[in-house]
């Protein structure tokens, strides 16, 4: 699994940002920052998806636990959302 979940984020924190932080484990397809959809303010967490699944283990092994402004970071395997019944 190459989708990473990365919580505990300042609100301060960028895309750009988080990917300098990851590319030093590998390459980085995506950072998607969530954000509020009422606020537009980041709610704190984010997903960045590796190249390959070796990196991702890499990454989490570096980077979990680490500090990035005063922030303890998780990281983590992203779990996949849950399925939708349709309606």
């Amino acid at each position: 699994m190459k989708n990473l979940f990365v919580g505990n984020l300042g609100s301060e924190v960028t895309h750009e940002e988080l990917r300098r932080l990851f590319e030093a484990y590998g390459g980085v397809e995506q950072v998607h920052v969530i954000v509020d959809r009422d606020t537009g303010l980041p709610r704190g967490f984010a997903f960045v998806e590796m190249t390959n699944d070796a990196e991702a283990l890499k990454a989490i092994r570096g980077l979990n636990g680490s500090i990035l402004r005063d922030r303890a970071l998780d990281v983590n395997y992203a779990r996949p959302r849950p399925e939708r019944p349709a309606a």
